[in-house]
């Protein structure tokens, strides 16, 4: 129980990671993604747009996945909680303070993301432009994160590299321009 308990290693996660991939694809000829499931659970609605009218009965274990997915990071966080404090390198916390944002007391800032934050104008720019821009950008790619760094690469889809360095970029750009940027003009 106690190796629950601490940080996996990464040369451990990932190739469990990894692994995942191929056993996807060799016990049910499926492919590794999350956004897709979005799609399902309209479709599953019954939604009458033509977009969402497809067997999603044939993917209904994506949409299974995904509740695991919150259910296994409900049992991490409260079952399972870390014992020790948030580590941070230095460099992290100091670019963080110089924004103005608050390293200690948990896992991201508090002045964005709590209730009060959130529930703010602030906040919700924040949330409704960051989840267009998420969403815009998985449609747009065809794919997600998970969808294109672990799957499409492990098939070496050139599209997958393609799309994998522009999520990279993009997150490059959005720490180190955006977020500082939109912090000062939104105080």
């Amino acid at each position: 129980m106690e190796a629950l308990k601490q940080p996996w290693p990464w040369y451990l996660a990932g190739p469990l990671i990894g692994l995942f991939v191929p056993l996807l694809l060799v016990l049910g000829n499926r492919r590794f993604g999350i956004s897709s499931s979005l799609r399902h659970l309209c479709a599953a609605m019954g939604s009458r747009l033509p977009f969402f009218r497809y067997n999603w009965r044939a993917e209904a274990w994506n949409l299974a996945f995904v509740l695991g997915i919150a259910a296994g990071g409900f049992a991490a966080g409260v079952l399972l909680p870390h014992p020790g404090p948030l580590e941070l390198s230095p460099q992290t916390a100091a670019a963080l303070r110089q924004m103005g944002l608050s390293p200690e007391g948990g896992l991201v800032p508090q002045e964005l993301f709590s209730w009060q934050a959130v529930l703010s104008w602030k906040g919700f720019v924040f949330l409704l432009l960051g989840g267009f821009l998420v969403g815009f950008g998985a449609r747009w790619a065809g794919g997600c994160t998970s969808g294109h760094a672990i799957s499409g690469l492990s098939a070496f889809q050139p599209p997958s590299l393609l799309a994998t360095l522009g999520f990279f970029l993009g997150g490059l750009l959005a720490a180190h321009l955006i977020l500082p940027w939109a912090l000062q003009a939104l105080r």
